[in-house]
């Protein structure tokens, strides 16, 4: 049996992927969570997300596609997920 496609990245995690190098070189010396914490504030401030949302769009299509396919192929939704052990 295949394994369970991985969910898609989000619009934003796209576009950070995108923009984190250029973040390290206009913040030399930037801690990975002040990257996140500034990729944050950019993202909010960007006018025009059209580009980012689109892929990601194509992207979460792609998967549900994958996941129709696995499913109908046997795999289950909970496939491949962790069950949290509670505490004794």
């Amino acid at each position: 049996m295949a394994e369970k496609p991985k969910r898609p990245l989000s619009a934003y995690m796209l576009w950070l992927n995108s923009a984190r190098e250029q973040i390290k070189k206009e913040n030399p010396g930037i801690k990975v969570t002040e990257i996140a914490k500034k990729g944050g504030e950019l993202w909010r401030g960007m006018k025009d997300k059209s580009e980012w949302e689109y892929k990601a769009a194509k992207m979460k299509d792609e998967y549900n596609k994958q996941m129709q396919d696995f499913e109908r192929n046997g795999g289950s939704k909970d496939a491949g997920t962790k069950k949290k052990k509670g505490r004794d």
